[in-house]
């Protein structure tokens, strides 16, 4: 505990010496600001070009006016060379500076466009896997039919599905099922010979200007027989192929060359053909519901840090810029930091050499 009472400062006092404190200031600060104007001329800086400059950038020509003043009363420079130095250590931290501006503002701009685009992409690709759901359905209530034979369309559906990735794996598998269910006399693509002729009567009813026609040609043959006609959707009971309608109810005019031991060996692959079709709506729904969620949840960050990384033309050179004004700030610093040294050396050295002769009186 100290014996010597303090005095108290009231706040009256307090005031005072801060308003003498600020008066004392004036004229170092006032000394100091015209020693930075006139080193500015010395090296040649022109001080309303510069402003220009830094309006027409975006930038407060005050702030570079303020980090000078900083580093001029950081390292106190005394003569030209100094006074260069410094000045032009504060042109690089604030180039330095710059540089991290440009990167950013360019980060800034390609993550606004990506959070735009993002939006499109997602929605592009949920209308994508809603169409593929709609397609793999119309294909599955096909494949359900009890006498499903592929046809060309079917095949060229599933062929588009799976060139798109919509199928993935499973695509492979569904495309040899399709092949197999073919109809026995029908070529590559699943043409069957009644297609063919089709095609034919019609390539040769168009020269005649007459309508195309649309019905199977077995139904226009006049064969005498029953022609069994399957509704769309249509699927009879599985494990009973007659549907228990006598033995006759599973026949099919429009197949002749297909037997009914070949509509049971056939079985197999259309209901294995009918759940991997079943099977794909239903991940491609989950997956349209996945992206869903994560067009409202928005960008993750390390979405944006993807999307905003640097990949233009001058990412490298910018890179090299801010490398280049770093390596300059050290050399400027270390140069000050020698000459400072250099001074103080000088002085010990008159300072000892004053002492001797004063010594040698």
């Amino acid at each position: 505990m100290s014996l010597v009472k303090k005095s108290e400062m009231t706040e009256k006092q307090l005031a005072a010496n801060r308003r003498n404190q600020k008066l004392c200031n004036v004229p170092v600060a006032d000394e100091r600001r015209e020693r930075i104007r006139a080193a500015l001329r010395r090296s040649g800086y022109n001080v309303q070009a510069e402003e220009a400059a830094m309006r027409a950038l975006g930038e407060d020509p005050a702030d570079f006016q303020e980090s000078l003043e900083a580093l001029w009363e950081e390292w106190n420079p005394v003569g030209a060379l100094q006074e260069g130095v410094v000045i032009r250590l504060a042109r690089v931290m604030w180039l330095a500076n710059r540089a991290d501006r440009s990167q950013e503002g360019y980060a800034v701009r390609r993550a606004q466009s990506a959070d735009h685009g993002r939006d499109n992409r997602l929605h592009a690709r949920m209308m994508r896997l809603k169409m593929a759901v709609q397609t793999l359905r119309s294909l599955a209530r096909s494949v359900a039919c009890w006498h499903y034979v592929t046809t060309r369309d079917d095949l060229e559906v599933m062929k588009k599905l799976h060139q798109e990735g919509v199928t993935a794996e499973m695509g492979e598998i569904a495309m040899d099922l399709f092949y197999q269910l073919r109809e026995p006399s029908a070529d590559k693509d699943g043409v069957s010979e009644e297609e063919q002729y089709r095609g034919a009567v019609n390539s040769f009813r168009s020269i005649f200007g007459l309508e195309e026609i649309k019905e199977p040609v077995s139904m226009l043959k006049p064969t005498g027989e029953r022609i069994v006609i399957r509704p769309e959707g249509y699927e009879e009971a599985d494990g009973s192929p007659d549907g228990g309608e006598g033995e006759d109810s599973h026949k099919d005019d429009r197949y002749p060359k297909i037997t009914q031991e070949d509509w049971i060996a056939r079985e197999r692959a259309r209901k294995l053909l009918r759940n991997i079709l079943s099977r794909q709506v239903d991940v491609c729904e989950a997956q349209r519901k996945a992206l869903l969620k994560e067009s409202l949840a928005g960008p993750s960050p390390y979405e944006f840090a993807a999307e905003i990384a640097p990949s233009h033309a001058d990412a490298l050179l910018m890179r090299r810029t801010q490398d280049a004004n770093m390596r300059e700030v050290r050399r400027l610093t270390n140069l000050l930091l020698r000459i400072k040294r250099y001074e103080r050396q000088i002085g010990a050295l008159e300072n000892d050499d004053g002492k001797n002769r004063s010594a040698d009186l």
